[in-house]
């Protein structure tokens, strides 16, 4: 079984991908950024992976996931200097759950008002 997630995004058809794909029990869900349509949630870096985090959720749930599924992270933020808001934010969600965690600073995201992009597995226990 393959499930794909959309998240409605008009690029999604354009570049060919889905918010998040299923296969059995494992969950993958794509880079996702604070950038709700034309609009950014947050100028600062904690606020920015607050939102990112909740879009997260709404694809493990829509995938039959939890955030206690996550097994990975992988984080992308433009000044790594930002670490600590980022991972203050993502400690709030993870930090019972515990995921193996990367994050590395990247030049530039999609659009220079993006700060950090986070992708996620999740294995779904039986």
């Amino acid at each position: 079984m393959r499930q794909l997630i959309s998240s409605g995004a008009p690029w999604e058809a354009i570049v060919g991908y889905s918010r998040a794909v299923r296969v059995g029990n494992v969950v993958e869900v794509a880079g996702t950024t604070a950038q709700d349509g034309d609009a950014v949630t947050g100028a600062d870096a904690y606020t920015q992976t607050k939102r990112v985090l909740e879009k997260i959720g709404e694809a493990l749930t829509a995938a039959g996931a939890t955030f206690e599924d996550v097994v990975r992270t992988r984080m992308f933020v433009t000044d790594i200097s930002q670490w600590e808001a980022v991972g203050q934010a993502h400690g709030e969600v993870f930090g019972d759950i515990r995921p193996v965690t990367t994050m590395v600073e990247v030049k530039a995201l999609i659009d220079s008002r993006l700060l950090v992009e986070i992708e996620a597995t999740a294995i779904i226990s039986a």
